[in-house]
């Protein structure tokens, strides 16, 4: 599985694409309309957005991928704020969702496996995936994309219409329950792994 990160340019979410066969890939928060340009340089053909939450700072290239035939996702219940088209300062271009899925679902896409964690607190519908698929060696590689619940050092804001600091603690207890050495891939920033928020980020020691 490979892993491509897009950091934004001016204030968006980062951007991952995944690809197991380095031609179709999955696409977690397409921050920007330039995402469709970048998986396209790579030679790949994004099927699938899977969104960590409805903000605009991660839906901004959902609708150029949509046009090119992605399907978008979210959980169930967030779908609301992923289609306001304006929060904050921010206006993005309409999509729709495609479909929604719910905690503890497992979703089989472009030969990679996601498990979808229900991590409310930043917003109500917020998910945080567990991505398993098999290596070249032959044992399954694995990580973590947790939008804006986790990021290295710190956490997601809460006062955002349907966020709640409480639900943010006891998601981040339940992702702090994950083998330390996952690596995280996080909204924004950068990478790091449970076990480095476990040891430094004040909110993980809650």
């Amino acid at each position: 599985m490979d892993i491509i990160k897009i950091s934004p340019k001016g204030f968006a979410a980062n951007t991952y694409l995944l690809t197991a066969d380095g031609m179709n890939a999955v696409a977690i928060d397409a921050a920007q309309p330039r995402v469709f340009i970048d998986a396209a340089q790579q030679g790949l053909n994004v099927r699938y957005v899977l969104l960590t939450h409805g903000h605009f700072d991660h839906t901004g290239g959902c609708a150029a991928l949509q046009r090119a035939g992605a399907k978008i996702g979210c959980l169930k219940g967030e779908e609301e704020i992923a289609l306001r088209q304006n929060l904050g300062n921010g206006t993005t271009p309409p999509f729709t969702i495609d479909f929604t899925f719910t905690d503890g679902e497992e979703l089989e896409l472009c030969w990679m496996r996601f498990f979808v964690l229900a991590t409310p607190g930043h917003t109500a519908g917020s998910a945080s995936f567990i991505v398993l698929a098999d290596s070249k060696e032959g044992a399954p590689e694995r990580a973590l994309f947790t939008g804006d619940t986790l990021f290295r050092g710190d956490v997601g804001r809460t006062d955002f219409p349907t966020g709640s600091e409480e639900a943010l603690k006891k998601s981040l207890q339940r992702l702090s329950t994950i083998d330390g050495d996952c690596p995280v891939y996080p909204g924004h920033g950068a990478n790091t792994t449970i076990a480095f928020e476990k040891k430094y980020n004040r909110w993980m020691q809650c």
